[in-house]
């Protein structure tokens, strides 16, 4: 099966370790998600890979995005380091690819790892390639770089209290789509009046809410959670139809709180 469009919703696997990440990812697949996102940094490909294989969902059937980490730029490293991820992740392929993080001081040329991430797709190591934490001014270069392409997703931080709105305008305009990672802002959501009121109305919680929210924007949530109803209810935010005047009073939390924001990030937008 080869995937066209990124699956509605995936799950996040950020600080999961362990036998908790291969539970996680396992009980996620059982449960309808069809998208787990991994990355070298957070050491646990090999965890998630064994959730993958035990689950009994064929491997042609799940989305599985991992990300490069920018020690692992340099052209003679990046390859070999997807590769790596690769025999973790007990696979022959991943099916988005991503560049975690721009080069720290662009001490790596930008053109040096897209197109060595686009060597890695043409040898089959990867289906789509991507970006993650990208500003518009690197999405516009990274475009110009990878030409004809397709940068298959921006991967950002994405909540109610971080709307992120330029760079997701941006990232739609070019036909870029979306992921939004820490859409409940590591549980801060959950304290919120407002979107506590309108989990109310709707007979569900403020995370739900939050995660509703994220997909009414066209931007693909990647929630992380290890409780088997949470990681339901997550799936379950996606038919939530929140009202106008709901959406209007969650666009207003936007406070611009963000919580990845390390020392080698970006300007940012």
């Amino acid at each position: 099966m080869a995937f066209d469009a990124l699956p509605p919703i995936g799950i996040g696997t950020f600080r999961l370790t362990g036998d908790i990440a291969r539970d996680a990812v396992k009980i996620a697949l059982s449960l309808g998600y069809r998208h787990i996102d991994t990355a070298q940094m957070y050491q646990n490909e090999a965890e998630v890979g064994d959730g993958i294989t035990s689950s009994g969902i064929p491997r042609r059937e799940i989305f599985i995005t991992t990300k490069i980490w920018h020690d692992n730029l340099h052209r003679s490293k990046l390859m070999h380091s997807l590769k790596q991820s690769l025999q973790r992740l007990k696979t022959d392929h991943v099916d988005l690819a991503l560049v975690h993080w721009p080069s720290p001081n662009d001490d790596v040329p930008m053109a040096d790892y897209l197109t060595a991430l686009q060597d890695a797709q043409r040898d089959g190591l990867t289906t789509h390639i991507g970006v993650s934490n990208f500003t518009i001014a690197q999405m516009d270069l990274a475009r110009d770089i990878l030409g004809e392409t397709p940068i298959f997703t921006n991967q950002i931080e994405v909540h109610p209290f971080l709307a992120n709105r330029k760079v997701v305008d941006h990232a739609q305009t070019l036909g870029i789509t979306v992921t939004g990672y820490m859409p409940l802002a590591v549980g801060r959501v959950m304290e919120d009046e407002c979107l506590q009121g309108i989990a109310r109305q709707h007979g569900v919680t403020a995370a739900e809410v939050a995660i509703a929210w994220v997909a009414s924007r066209g931007i693909v949530p990647i929630p992380s959670s290890t409780r088997p109803e949470h990681l339901k209810a997550n799936l379950d935010a996606l038919q939530i139809v929140l009202t106008p005047e709901e959406l209007i009073s969650i666009d207003r939390l936007d406070r611009g709180e963000r919580i990845a924001n390390p020392d080698f990030a970006p300007p940012w937008d």
